[in-house]
């Protein structure tokens, strides 16, 4: 802490604001599971609504935690689109304007994996 803000993951983030926004204040990100989908999660939501774009992320947490609609079944990477739909729609942006962020955000906060992704997305012959 002495040399500043630092990198580093609120990981399956169900705190309060409080914590959220100290973590913001140290330099670390903030990132969403499928709780923030269920019903009962309106104070996690609101914590969401209050994050900075640049310092969220959304995660599965599988094999537990799947979004509605698919909460009670075993979670898997493919049902994070459902939490980044609520996230979009929490932060008043699109859901491409989210995964672009949390895109973005995953990259700078992990740096060693720039260039990673391009190769991995590229068409199948």
């Amino acid at each position: 802490m002495a040399k500043g803000p630092f990198k580093a993951v609120l990981h399956c983030f169900t705190g309060g604001m409080a914590l959220a926004r100290r973590g913001i204040e140290l330099g670390l990100y903030v990132s969403f599971s499928g709780v923030i989908t269920f019903k009962n999660s309106e104070d996690l939501r609101d914590v969401a609504r209050a994050m900075p774009l640049d310092r969220v992320l959304v995660e599965t947490d599988a094999p537990y935690l799947a979004p509605v609609p698919m909460r009670g079944k075993r979670n898997e990477p493919a049902y994070v689109a459902h939490t980044a739909k609520v996230l979009a729609e929490v932060k008043g942006v699109t859901p491409d304007e989210i995964a672009a962020a949390t895109t973005e955000n995953f990259f700078r906060l992990f740096a060693k994996a720039q260039g990673l992704l391009p190769t991995a997305l590229e068409p199948v012959a």
